[in-house]
């Protein structure tokens, strides 16, 4: 009876002793397998070197450059890549194609052409109107910035003349003349016949510096009138 007893003692250490060792192992058989059932993925694709992602797509570091990487890189917007191993120019080999990144380039439109603004050039909406410039009708040297007027009535008719912000208006008799002494440059003088005729104004210089003489004479049309004269800085006699 005794030996019957410890052979089913014995027996039931046995089975207890292999469940226990199953259980122990039995966590470990899913990580294996899940372990063996995860995919390699492929960082370097074969979709990266085909059209049009070869010039639309920059590829991920460690990845042999394909057009657009190389392009972006000569241009120095990239790091220059390092060159790729034999194993890795294996496109698509040794795991799946992995997903597209979210680098892309716009695609040219063939349609669109845009004209760059050549250098110094200024928009025609942007350039001033410039009024052409009148050519004087004497030049002069001024004496410090100053200049003395004769003006010289040749005609029978009073003139009126006044210097702007200088003078009020005044008469020349006609056969006769005046000094307009000390004027300072730039300065206007307006000149008008009473009886209404028409003046024609003609400034010459003297060989004295600042100096100038302006002779009236009757004018035969409008066309040759003037009825005003102004001395700018430089020296330059303006009729209009």
């Amino acid at each position: 009876m005794n030996m019957k007893s410890q052979k089913f003692r014995k027996s039931v250490d046995l089975f207890g002793a292999i469940c226990g060792g199953l259980l122990i192992s039995l966590p470990a058989i899913p990580q294996v397998l899940a372990q063996e059932s995860i995919p390699k993925i492929n960082p370097c694709p074969r979709i990266f070197y085909e059209e049009p992602h070869n010039n639309q797509v920059v590829v991920p570091q460690g990845c042999p450059p394909n057009a657009l990487t190389e392009r972006l890189a000569a241009q120095g917007v990239l790091p220059v890549p390092a060159t790729s191993s034999q194993e890795q120019t294996r496109l698509g080999t040794g795991g799946g194609e992995a997903p597209e990144p979210s680098v892309r380039l716009p695609r040219p439109n063939p349609g669109a052409q845009t004209q760059q603004p050549l250098p110094g050039a200024v928009s025609t909406d942007q350039q001033p109107q410039l009024e052409p410039r009148q050519t004087p009708s004497a030049t002069i040297a001024l004496n410090n910035g100053r200049v003395n007027v004769r003006l010289v009535n040749e005609t029978a008719a009073n003139v009126t003349f006044q210097v702007i912000g200088d003078t009020a208006p005044r008469s020349l008799q006609g056969k006769s003349d005046v000094i307009l002494q000390n004027l300072k440059a730039p300065v206007t003088v307006t000149f008008e016949r009473e009886d209404g005729g028409q003046l024609i104004v003609t400034p010459q210089g003297s060989s004295e510096p600042g100096s100038l003489e302006v002779t009236f004479k009757e004018a035969t049309n409008a066309t040759q009138g003037r009825s005003a004269m102004r001395i700018e800085r430089n020296g330059s006699v303006l009729l209009n």
